[in-house]
Order: structure tokens, then sequence, then C-alpha cells
């Protein structure tokens, strides 16, 4: 008997794993405001880094340039006290994302323990620890951030730490619930059946799985931190001069030099909007990416 053979065309080449550079022209191509969020972190983390290299004079240098506009030796201008704007805009960069992250890591990071712990105990622990959680929700960012920050003495240290307090009730509520989901899985289950510690099945099997959310928290969170920082050094309880923040440069020049010389306003300011509106188009891109409810909406 005959056997029949089918001919089946094979492809000349077999598709190729996807590389970092596809990976990112697919991003840029679904998210292209998440791409333009990146591309503005991107530049101010690239200001802070090489803050020394792009300053054209020492941010804290006084002179009796003051006042000068913006031109060929001092590209931003001067302030009051003739320090070069652009070089401290350069520098404040570097105090601003400084500060962003720390606080953002710091509270995002207790505040996931917390949320950790909480969510899979449950019982009283839960609902003492949420109960904690909501009162501190209850009360507005900057009026918690202000009371912190009133408590402390204004240094660098202290406004990180006043800044992630803030921070902390909300990643813990947002860990908590993926906790809650997480710890009826049935590999959960199986390794408290293997007589696995509770402490080995939270660290080491629940808590790997959150850092999806985690990650979309410290991003979406980041922006609020960089203006929690420059509210509070506006209003002298952040960071403390010599050193060139966004918000003690809006301090200085708001009340007395708004009109007389308006770039003192305008520069710093568009640097917090700029950074704070990259932050937030990044975490909302990396959201709509990272959680699967959301792919294909």
């Amino acid at each position: 008997m005959a056997i029949r053979t089918i001919d089946v065309a094979l492809p000349d080449r077999l598709p190729e794993e996807r590389t970092w550079r596809s990976a990112l022209w697919w991003f840029v191509r679904r998210n292209p405001l998440g791409a333009v969020g990146g591309l503005l972190m991107v530049l101010l983390i690239g200001s802070a880094i090489f803050a020394e290299v792009l300053a054209t004079h020492n941010p804290v240098r006084t002179s009796a340039r003051v006042l000068v506009p913006p031109g060929a030796e001092y590209w931003l201008g001067t302030d009051n006290l003739g320090r070069d704007l652009w070089s401290r805009v350069v520098h404040g960069s570097r105090i601003s994302l400084v500060v962003g992250l720390a606080s953002t890591l710091l509270g995002a990071g207790l505040g996931g323990v917390v949320g950790l712990v909480s969510g899979y105990l449950g019982g009283k622990t839960d609902l003492v620890v949420q109960r904690l959680m909501d009162i501190m929700q209850a009360l507005p960012i900057l009026v918690l951030a202000l009371v912190m920050a009133a408590a402390l003495w204004p240094s660098l240290m202290n406004t990180v730490i006043a800044i992630s307090v803030v921070i902390a009730p909300r990643a813990a509520r947002l860990i908590r619930s993926s906790v809650l989901a997480i710890r009826e899985f049935v590999y959960i289950e199986s390794a408290r059946a293997l007589g696995v510690s509770h402490g080995r099945v939270a660290f080491r099997h629940i808590l790997p799985n959150t850092f999806g959310p985690f990650i979309v928290l410290v991003t979406a969170q980041l922006g609020g931190a960089i203006l929690a920082e420059a509210a509070l050094s506006f209003l002298g309880l952040g960071i403390p001069e010599p050193y060139p923040s966004w918000g003690r440069m809006l301090s200085i020049a708001a009340a007395e030099y708004a009109q007389k010389a308006p770039w003192l306003v305008i520069f710093p300011g568009v640097a917090i909007s700029l950074a704070v509106f990259g932050t937030n188009l990044l975490g909302d891109a990396l959201r709509d990416t990272l959680d699967p409810r959301l792919r294909g909406s």
C-alpha cells in the first residue's frame, strides 16, 4: 500500500527570542506617553548623576552678579545672591531624586512588610494593623508630612523619614490586597501541608509574587515624594540651605522676586513639573503593562 506524504512548508527561520531592544520598542508603541515619561526620568537621572559635569558654576558660591537675566554666561540667570540658577537646578535634581527614591523605597519597603504580615496572619492582627493604616490614610498627605517634618529638625535624613511615613500606609494596603489573594493559591496550601514554616511561606513563596505591584507602587509614588519634598522645602521644613533644592528656590523667589526676576520661579517650577509628570506617566504605563487585568484594554 502506497504511503501518502504531506508536504509541510516550514518557515525559513524560527522566530527570534525577544531582545531588550524589541521589548523596548514594543513598550514605546504600546505606551507612547509612558515612553515620554521614561525619557523624562532618564533625563532626571542623567542630570543627577552628571550634575558636576553639567553645572557651569559652583551652585552654592555667591557673587556680585545678582539677578542677572538668562544669557550666554548664566544660562538660566542668577538669583538674589548671585548664584548660577542653571547649576542650582541641575544639582537640585540630585537632591530631589535622592530624597524621592530613598523615601519611596523606605516607605514602600516598611509598608510592604506590614502589609505582608497583616494579610498573611489575618484575624485580630490584621484588624488592628489596618485600622491604624486607616487612621494614617485619613490625614491628607501634605498635612501628615508637615506634622512629621515639624516634629524633626530640617535635614536630608529627616525629610526622607517624614515622606516615607506618608507612603507606608498606601504600600501596606496594596501589598495586603495581593497577599490575601496569593495565600489562597494551591501551591501555598501545599507548602503548608508539607510543614513549611510560616515565615518561609510568607517571605519565600508569597513575597516574590508581590514584586509586580510593588514596582508599580514605587514608580507611582516617586512623583508624589518629589512633590512632597518640594513642598516641605518651600515651607522651610525640608532641605536646609545651602543645599540647592527646587522647593527652596521657589520659596526664596516667590515672595519678593517673582515680578522682578521671573526666571527664579519659572525654571525650578518647570523642573518640578517635568519630574512629577514623567514619574506619573511612567507609573501609569508600568501599571497597564504589569497588571494582567489591564492588558489589552
